[in-house]
């Protein structure tokens, strides 16, 4: 009964705020232009990914992370093997530094602040840079005394025009780096980056159902669905552009054309439900 009580909230919740999808971005394209892309990636360790690993890690397998952890290992590979730039966040903490209202996660040589098997090969490699962080906005961690950002010092080096995000979760630390990376491009801090695109099947959140938040002392209900949308909704209004879709290069591979059905499909049905405006496929 719950649970069909979720997917209804969820489904209203759709209804009343849809989420109108921006188009897909094609990798190869978007380079030939002359819009160099880099990859970002947002906590991705176990502590919020690896099942079992911590307080905030998945207590069971989990579709929506799984997913995220898959994308990023096939972008992160595509952008490695062209020479591409990556930056990683990994969230990690002091055990006498608490990050308030959330219970000790990701505490330095506890194993969850590294990341996950399928992207810890990351740590060797040239192209990526690795950005260990302990407040939940990457962007602001980035800011030195001296008032210089890592961040915006990458985008410079490599010219970026388009930084892709992925990673976890979608409502708190890619939506606050989202923002604050938007802000800080619209008064000409980040040049000369352009767009921020967030993947949505590359993000995700966790998964706190209220009938389990109320028996923990200080929790807050999150339930993983409606906090994701909410997530990707709030940064779209922050002026992020959030697609559904990467293509790697103008040819789609047999995963990318069923991905695309699947798609078409969801957006029919949610059309014919009069959930949301009919989509954009150019």
């Amino acid at each position: 009964m719950e649970s069909e009580n979720r997917n209804e909230a969820v489904d209203m919740l759709r209804s009343e705020i849809p989420l109108e999808w921006d188009t897909g971005l094609v990798l190869t394209r978007e380079v030939e232009a002359g819009r160099p892309v880099g990859l970002v990636l947002i906590d991705e360790v176990n502590g919020f990914c690896t099942v079992g690993a911590g307080n905030l890690a998945p207590t069971q397998p989990n579709k929506q992370i799984e997913k995220m952890i898959q994308e990023s290992a096939k972008l992160a590979k595509f952008f490695t093997k062209n020479g591409w730039p990556i930056f990683a966040f990994l969230d990690t903490h002091f055990p006498d530094k608490p990050e308030s209202p959330y219970p000790p996660h990701c505490i330095i040589g506890s194993g969850e602040e590294n990341l996950v098997p399928a992207l810890e090969w990351l740590e060797k490699d040239p192209n990526a840079k690795l950005k260990r962080k302990h407040c939940i906005d990457g962007f602001l961690f980035c800011t030195e005394k001296d008032g210089s950002n890592a961040f915006a010092d990458w985008i410079s080096k490599f010219q970026i025009k388009t930084a892709l995000v992925l990673g976890i979760c979608t409502d708190i630390c890619v939506l606050d780096f989202a923002s604050s990376a938007l802000s800080a491009r619209n008064i000409d801090r980040v040049p000369p980056l352009e767009d921020v695109v967030i993947y949505s099947e590359g993000c995700a959140t966790y998964d706190l159902p209220a009938h389990v938040a109320r028996n923990i002392k200080g929790a807050m209900s999150h339930p993983q669905e409606l906090m994701h949308h909410m997530g990707l909704f709030m940064a779209k209004g922050r002026g992020a552009k959030i697609v559904n879709s990467i293509s790697l290069s103008g040819e789609k591979t047999v995963e990318e054309v069923k991905r695309h059905y699947e798609i078409l499909i969801d957006d029919v049905k949610k059309i014919e439900a009069g959930l949301v405006a009919f989509p954009n496929y150019n």
